[in-house]
């Protein structure tokens, strides 16, 4: 089972959402890259998952509980206290990162969860406010020349500045949000050929590798 709502209205420009996942069965839950941090509790207790850039199966026992609070892409800034890029591709407990303190065991995590989040936030200045603007941009097609160019900035500040909003440069970046807009538009009943022209994919064998490098499964295999 696996539910979301909105975050309160205090964390709402930063946070996607709230979740909780509870299994019913052993097995993997495949994660793949969304662009986004999440701040977690599972069954060995509070850890962050940083920004994938490939596949991330985790595994499940019957009536294990994760409870989520996911930022938004670009959002994270520095309320972990260290640079995103550390974070990338890693699950790291939160006992490892010292800009959080211990957070007490309950029944519920979530309040804990949130008032250590608030804390944080009010000590850590605010994300780069570009972010948004570059993972629109991307998400739209644009190149990552003419996005810098828009910015007023160089590639190589781009750069810079996707690594630190973001945990990678732009071209992973624009991978990633194309990828998430190719299974929106796959799970809404668009055929594959249609996805990969709509997505901004050079043709279905694009689609269907970049699919692959970034889920490790097939698109098929992925929506089943």
């Amino acid at each position: 089972m696996y539910v979301e709502w909105p975050p309160e209205p205090a964390l709402a420009g930063r946070i996607a959402c709230l979740w909780r996942r509870v299994s019913e069965d052993a097995g993997h839950q495949l994660v793949v890259p969304d662009g986004c941090v999440d701040l977690i509790w599972g069954p060995s207790g509070p850890f962050v998952a940083g920004p994938d850039t490939g596949p991330a199966p985790t595994r499940l026992a019957p009536g294990d509980t994760f409870t989520g609070i996911r930022f938004k892409p670009g959002a994270a800034g520095e309320v972990f206290g260290v640079p995103l890029s550390e974070l990338r591709d890693q699950r790291v407990p939160l006992t490892a990162l010292d800009a959080f303190p211990p957070l007490d065991d309950a029944p519920d995590p979530l309040p804990a969860m949130q008032a250590a989040l608030h804390d944080r936030l009010r000590r850590t200045p605010p994300p780069d406010p570009a972010a948004p603007a570059v993972a629109a941009a991307l998400l739209r097609g644009r190149r990552v020349q003419e996005v810098a160019r828009e910015l007023g900035l160089s590639e190589r500040q781009l750069h810079r500045r996707c690594v630190a909003g973001f945990g990678y440069g732009p071209k992973t970046l624009q991978r990633v949000v194309r990828f998430q807009r190719a299974l929106r538009l796959a799970r809404s009943g668009v055929r594959p050929a249609e996805v990969a022209a709509v997505a901004g994919y050079a043709d279905q064998a694009h689609l269907a590798r970049d699919v692959k490098r970034l889920s490790g499964v097939t698109l098929s295999r992925l929506l089943g």
